[in-house]
């Protein structure tokens, strides 16, 4: 292990279905020099022990056992514990392709890059039969950070830039800048931030070889979140401050800008009228009426350029601002998504 060129990070957490087929994965890497870190985040079923058992045949791998404090507390404690020159970020119910580790590590060595960010799959699953996403952009080189925030508005607009499972970091350069993941709801997205601000060399690859699984994702994502819509617009907030941060005010940054914040303001509504929600009607409702009054939504709604009939047509009565019409369009989408996965997806294609 005196010769650690990437550190894996992988936190567990109630995933004995899925975590084996993750660890497979990674130990059938055509790239060896690595050391894989397990962090058994309090696990109450049997992914630890199947982990240590994994550990017990591989010298590579190291399991740390510690309470359960979230998927960021397990991350930074094996960033504290990493040793390789880079770092790579796993979900524990993903899956990645045999030559990833290879391809990145030769684009980060070949271009001296403080980021790597390659293309990723999304697997959705209904039933015993799966659909296959291939998420991706051009090949681009980046040796300056000014042509990389100049362009960074194609990477967000494709999803590119918010998780942490389809790039390749530089150790010395999180542990320079002291980035670690926030204890909070989505941490990938302000780690990311934080990590891109003052990047100079990145790499983006076409290529794909990350399986991010949908269908426990969904599950996962489904339920009720009273705090969301603050949170959407705490992000909100932090894309104008990085851009604002970096001087890129070009248009196509801005219509990005306004088109992410008005779907996750529709995603926020849907949360509001999910079966899960807690809220009584005139609750939901009143939610509903105060996200719509917001001075965000009229100022984004000049500026953003929705790609998708089905996003054109659910910002019909938030344009109106009719409190009832907004609901009921979106108690109705709410319903088709909790019933018939496959069809919400169909109608959301192309967002």
């Amino acid at each position: 292990m005196s010769d650690v060129k990437i550190s894996i990070i992988m936190p567990v957490y109630k995933v004995e279905e899925y975590v084996g087929k993750a660890i497979e994965s990674i130990l059938s890497q055509t790239f060896t020099d690595y050391e894989f870190l397990i962090v058994d985040d309090g696990t109450p079923d049997r992914s630890g022990e199947i982990c240590d058992a994994y550990a017990a045949k591989d010298s590579r791998i190291q399991v740390i056992h510690k309470e359960n404090g979230g998927a960021p507390s397990a991350r930074n404690t094996a960033i504290d514990m990493a040793k390789g020159k880079y770092v790579y970020f796993l979900d524990s119910d993903d899956w990645a392709e045999k030559t990833m580790l290879q391809d990145m590590y030769d684009m980060a060595e070949q271009h001296n890059a403080q980021l790597v960010v390659c293309g990723y799959y999304i697997d959705t699953y209904y039933g015993d039969k799966h659909l296959s996403e291939k998420i991706y952009v051009d090949d681009k080189v980046f040796t300056d950070a000014k042509s990389f925030r100049e362009e960074s508005y194609r990477y967000f607009d494709r999803n590119m830039l918010y998780t942490p499972w389809n790039k390749l970091y530089r150790l010395d350069y999180m542990r320079e800048h002291g980035l670690y993941f926030p204890q909070t709801l989505w941490d990938d997205f302000p780690f990311n931030i934080s990590y891109i601000r003052n990047v100079e060399s990145v790499v983006v690859s076409t290529k794909a070889y990350y399986h991010f699984i949908r269908a426990r994702a969904e599950s996962e994502t489904a339920a009720y979140r009273a705090d969301m819509y603050e949170k959407r617009e705490e992000e909100h907030g932090w894309m104008q401050d990085l851009y604002r941060e970096w001087g890129v005010d070009n248009a196509p940054t801005q219509e990005m800008i306004a088109r992410r914040y008005i779907e996750r303001m529709v995603g926020c509504i849907a949360n509001v009228t999910s079966s899960k929600c807690t809220l009584t009607g005139k609750q939901r409702r009143a939610e509903i009426r105060k996200m719509l009054h917001n001075p965000h939504v009229d100022a984004t709604l000049k500026v953003a350029n929705p790609h998708s009939k089905y996003m054109k047509i659910m910002l019909i009565p938030i344009r109106w601002k009719n409190t009832y019409l907004t609901w009921l369009e979106s108690a109705v989408i709410t319903f088709v998504k909790e019933r018939n996965t496959k069809l919400f997806a169909k109608l959301k294609a192309g967002r």
